[in-house]
């Protein structure tokens, strides 16, 4: 008999208490601010044993981590699903979109969780540590989708990380109103602004030439 029915039930277990643990720590942390809430109390939120907690989760700063990676594959995801002949500025804005729209959909709750991690050092380290590699992530796949190769042309990571330098603007901004601005027509403005710059894209063989 096979075993994969029953190593998917354990899967989906699995998933579903990570997600327990995570909305648990998220909504502590951010009412309570990060160096107040302890690991036991998250636990206890969440109906687990500390031991359990400890078998998703180093620490604290893991379930926020986790948080943002969850972020970041949206992006790749989404771009990637783009079609192809999009300009970049578009196919950009509709991959920050995926977590924008996210903090739209459930604002009350979002906005906490953007200003925890905006306002913890420990935390906003984390959270731009991960941005290096959703730069990359993104960076490839623009490559990919442009037929160049990123390592010898400047435009992808030029590209990808001015993306995120607006989304990071948005979410600053956003923070900042507590919550009175949209955070989705704040992205609509901030690549209005940067748009022209991600869709001046010549031919490889110019963009690495020096100016005349």
């Amino acid at each position: 008999m096979s075993s994969r029915p029953d190593v998917t039930m354990a899967q989906r277990k699995r998933r579903l208490v990570s997600n327990e643990l995570t909305e648990a720590a998220l909504q502590l942390l951010a009412s309570q601010g990060f160096d107040a809430v302890t690991i036991d109390e998250i636990a206890t939120t969440a109906g687990v044993s500390k031991r359990t907690f400890f078998r998703y989760f180093a620490s604290k700063e893991d379930v926020v981590v986790q948080f943002l990676a969850e972020l970041g594959a949206g992006m790749h995801q989404e771009l990637a699903a783009r079609p192809g002949g999009e300009a970049p500025s578009v196919a950009l804005l509709h991959a920050v979109s995926v977590p924008v729209a996210a903090c739209g959909d459930h604002a009350d709750r979002a906005l906490r969780v953007v200003q925890l991690i905006l306002r913890t050092p420990a935390l906003l380290a984390r959270f731009l540590e991960r941005q290096v590699q959703w730069r990359e992530e993104l960076a490839a796949e623009l490559a990919r989708r442009l037929g160049i190769d990123p390592a010898a042309d400047l435009y992808p990571r030029l590209a990808a990380g001015t993306a995120l330098a607006a989304f990071d603007a948005v979410l600053q901004r956003w923070s900042d109103s507590d919550g009175a601005e949209d955070p989705v027509e704040l992205t609509a403005r901030a690549f209005a602004v940067i748009a022209p710059a991600l869709d001046a894209v010549a031919a490889p063989q110019d963009r690495t030439a020096p100016p005349a």
